[in-house]
């Protein structure tokens, strides 16, 4: 996405109240602001992880779900949903629901950066394999959501602290893989 992007700046009560250039808004003292993340699975019953591109200004390196980012001002987020899609990762979405309308965090990298969000959580389907955008994603698997789920829970400082939070509440991640394939 262009270093000139804009996101959504919002109040406590997660109403719009401004914009700021997106390079701005992750430091120390992060501003509350709008963004999305996106799990995908594939009729395998398969999750999608991604792992950070090292460039990336919060938690590089880090696996994480499928996608995330910002909406920009006054585009739907079902637009960046699928706008994201495409350019971190080569992916047409079918099936693209939200999963955690409310979902809200708060937390800090080793380097002391704030992520600080009201970022409602999507599923959504594909059978495309990735394409790469090395500024964004330095790797991806298709991941058995069981094998994800034991993973997060052994190991969670290997993983996005967005990630382990969304984890505990979707049931994505606890449905075996031949159950949602049967349904």
């Amino acid at each position: 996405m262009p270093d000139t992007d804009h996101v959504v700046l919002l109040d406590d009560d997660g109403r719009a109240i401004g914009t700021a250039p997106k390079s701005s808004v992750h430091g120390p003292d992060t501003a509350l602001h709008l963004a999305f993340s996106c799990h995908v699975v594939n009729s395998d019953g398969q999750v999608l992880i991604t792992r950070r591109a090292l460039t990336k200004r919060t938690w590089p390196g880090v696996w994480t779900n499928s996608f995330c980012g910002h909406p920009r001002p006054a585009e739907p987020v079902l637009s960046a949903v699928r706008r994201h899609a495409d350019f971190e990762l080569g992916l047409t979405l079918t099936d693209l629901r939200v999963a955690l309308p409310l979902f809200r965090y708060r937390a800090t990298d080793a380097n002391g950066i704030v992520e600080h969000e009201v970022c409602p959580v999507y599923t959504a389907y594909t059978d495309d394999e990735p394409v790469l955008n090395p500024l964004e994603v330095v790797d991806a698997r298709w991941v058995e959501p069981e094998a994800l789920a034991v993973s997060l829970e052994a190991t969670p400082w290997a993983f996005s602290p967005w990630l382990v939070l969304q984890a505990q509440q979707l049931h994505l991640f606890e449905t075996s893989s031949r159950e949602r394939r049967a349904s």
